[in-house]
């Protein structure tokens, strides 16, 4: 179908582009800050190599931790659904392909959706639990600006990171305002979703009858409206259980830099590394270039360069990224490719078309 092939040269255009875009920003930041003082550094310093096989090893913990909050929040919506640990991490590999070739990793969470309603969680059900995993993330990251913004306000004196900086924090916590209003009010919700259904629909060439589609959205933003209602009123115990794995699973992704800085013979700095690392996210978040390839790599040069020699920085920037980036998108390629038989033919009608055939 012509959908299909043009749904595969999207997909192939944005590993392309996600990842030439990554390795080019990483070039030039090692061309311009790789000097003699880097490679007598590199001579006189006896480097840790285990600390960077560690870090790699803590990548992996990381998804584990992720695949727990997965298999708790999914639980709790639905009592009678059960997954495994291992499978609940499989899920989340599976996902770090698309998340890591589109803006903010929105593309994920069909994925995780889509995986988790072929293991028997209804649409609206996995649908609840995907998203109020961005809930959580975005309360935890909440609590965590202003400790971010109090350690590196005195430090950072780019007006541009600056300015970056804020509108991110804004973006940000308008989402989150969003994200709360949805839930409040999700009548307001099925009418804005609706209006935009009969809009592309005018431009689908795939056309289904206007009743169906107007049946369905309702249906979905119900279930997902009680599905969260259920997380702040009777889930509140797997709720707050859920909050204390997100943190955990965020503080573990915030010791990846701090094993590399000891692996480079550098001292870790890790109040200030784990500031660095809430500003990253933030910025990360924005719905900029695909897996905020080039954002991303430019963020960790000029958040860990206030604190780290810059004949470094380049080498620092490469280690990060092959470790929390370009390592998830191969794993996640791979996982892709087992479950679906091909890294480019996942696509979001396929989450609508599992819930119908059951």
């Amino acid at each position: 179908m012509s959908w299909q092939k043009n749904n595969k040269k999207t997909v192939k255009k944005s590993i392309i582009f996600s990842l030439l875009l990554s390795i080019s920003i990483i070039i030039i930041i090692l061309y311009f800050t790789i000097n003699e003082t880097t490679i007598s550094y590199f001579r006189n310093t006896p480097i840790r190599y285990e600390f960077f096989i560690l870090a790699g090893l803590v990548n992996i913990v990381f998804w584990f931790i992720w695949g727990a909050r997965v298999k708790i929040l999914s639980s709790a919506i639905d009592t009678s659904f059960h997954i495994g640990l291992w499978d609940a991490t499989k899920i989340v590999i599976a996902n770090l392909f698309l998340a890591n070739i589109t803006p903010s990793m929105a593309g994920g969470e069909p994925v995780r959706i889509y995986l988790l309603n072929k293991e028997g969680l209804p649409i609206g059900c996995a649908t609840a639990a995907t998203l109020g995993e961005r809930l959580l993330d975005a309360l935890f990251l909440l609590l965590c600006v202003p400790f971010a913004f109090f350690i590196y306000g005195r430090y950072i004196q780019n007006p541009y990171l600056q300015i970056g900086l804020y509108f991110a924090v804004g973006i940000f916590i308008v989402i989150v305002l969003l994200f709360v209003y949805a839930m409040g009010r999700p009548e307001k919700i099925k009418s804005l979703l609706i209006r935009i259904a009969k809009w592309v629909q005018r431009f689908s060439r795939k056309k289904q009858h206007q009743t169906h589609i107007i049946e369905r959205i309702s249906e979905e933003v119900d279930h997902f409206h009680e599905s969260m209602v259920f997380f702040i009123t009777k889930g509140k115990k797997t709720f707050f259980m859920a909050f204390l794995i997100t943190a955990v699973f965020w503080i573990t992704g915030w010791i990846i830099p701090i094993l590399l800085l000891i692996g480079l013979g550098v001292h870790p700095f890790i109040i200030e590394s784990c500031a660095a690392q809430v500003l990253l996210v933030l910025i990360a978040m924005m719905p900029t270039t695909p897996g905020s390839a080039g954002i991303s790599e430019g963020g960790v040069a000029a958040l860990y360069g206030v604190f780290l020699n810059s004949y470094l920085i380049g080498v620092f920037v490469l280690l990060f990224r092959l470790i929390t980036y370009h390592m998830g998108l191969i794993a996640g390629a791979i996982f892709q490719y087992r479950i679906f038989k091909s890294i480019t033919s996942f696509s979001t009608d396929m989450v609508s078309n599992e819930d119908e055939s059951r």
